[in-house]
């Protein structure tokens, strides 16, 4: 993937010399401003603070005229306060608006529109493995890289969350949380989420990042702006960090007070079946779950605790009512 590293330069000649829309986005500094730091501070007693910490920071992408943020949803997951940091160093207090857990998008917005031009939202359903992008952070031309898609493909994470077709890419940026996925003409194509590894057949790992399309943030924008939420149906929440291994779904820890843990779910417990129905990867386990109804359903689990086979049934539950979100 060293090639990725040599086509930055070309990249960066497209990014900045691509036809604008308008005078605003002909200026490359114009264009970089979109993209800022975003900072929260979580309380102590929030339920993500143990895992992910009481402060956090990423990047974010100004997305219109009125101050959106758009980020990575735990950046600023049951934050108290956030503060936008622009380009310059220039300090701007902001609102958490919105997540969306099933997409992980985050939105905030400053508390006075900024004078930044937008970054336009692209078509991420046209990336293909091997198209050449740009991974964007805070901080201007050096926090630019220029990389490669490597992957589209499904991704499962261990906190009940699924995506159908993810981007994946190489190499990976160094601050690539809330990091912005461009095209060739300057538009977002994705919000960076994770350090990935991508098995390439003939070359071995390839360490990368894993965005999420911008093309799932369209139908669920205007709802989320307006009341923080998707304004979809929430999927049923467990409370679950499980694993798959070998052909089996391993729990790794239950949330406290959860429903998994009022409902007698252990750590070390493997997961057999969903309403009697086999599942043995966590993408078809999470498929398995929804598919019962939304939040609230009885989720019958078949779980292996210890030498015992017993069956348990999780009343699931809303999990942003189980979260601290102002």
């Amino acid at each position: 993937m060293k090639r990725a590293f040599l086509l930055l330069p070309l990249l960066l000649l497209v990014f900045f010399s691509a036809p604008a829309d308008s005078a605003q986005d002909q200026d490359v500094e114009k264009r970089l401003q979109a993209i800022v730091l975003v900072r929260a501070r979580i309380p102590q007693g929030a339920r993500t603070a143990r895992g992910l910490g009481t402060e956090r920071e990423g990047n974010g992408v100004v997305i219109d005229s009125k101050g959106h943020v758009l980020t990575i949803g735990y950046i600023i997951l049951e934050a108290e306060s956030v503060e936008v940091v622009l380009p310059g160093g220039k300090r701007v207090g902001a609102k958490f608006v919105a997540y969306d857990h099933d997409t992980g998008f985050g939105l905030v917005r400053t508390h006075q529109p900024l004078d930044t031009a937008p970054m336009k939202l692209g078509e991420s359903a046209g990336i293909k493995e091997g198209d050449a992008i740009i991974v964007a952070g805070h901080g201007g031309p050096s926090r630019l890289l220029g990389a490669r898609v490597v992957s589209r493909r499904e991704f499962a994470g261990w906190w009940e969350y699924l995506l159908d077709n993810a981007v994946f890419t190489s190499p990976p940026h160094p601050d690539f949380a809330g990091a912005a996925l461009i095209g060739p003409d300057g538009r977002l194509l994705g919000i960076g989420s994770l350090f990935s590894q991508t098995v390439v057949p003939g070359v071995g790992v390839i360490p990368g990042n894993m965005f999420v399309p911008i093309d799932l943030l369209k139908p669920i924008l205007a709802e989320m702006k307006k009341s923080g939420r998707s304004g979809r149906p929430p999927r049923p929440w467990m409370g679950l960090r499980s694993e798959e291994v070998r052909g089996r779904i391993f729990v790794n820890r239950v949330s406290s007070g959860g429903p998994a843990e009022r409902a007698g779910v252990r750590s070390g417990d493997i997961i057999l079946a969903v309403n009697r129905e086999d599942v043995s990867d966590l993408a078809g386990f999470y498929r398995k779950v929804w598919a019962l109804g939304n939040a609230g359903v009885d989720v019958p689990l078949s779980v292996l605790q210890g030498n015992r086979l017993r069956t348990i049934t999780i009343h699931s539950a809303d999990r942003y009512r189980f979260l601290q979100l102002k």
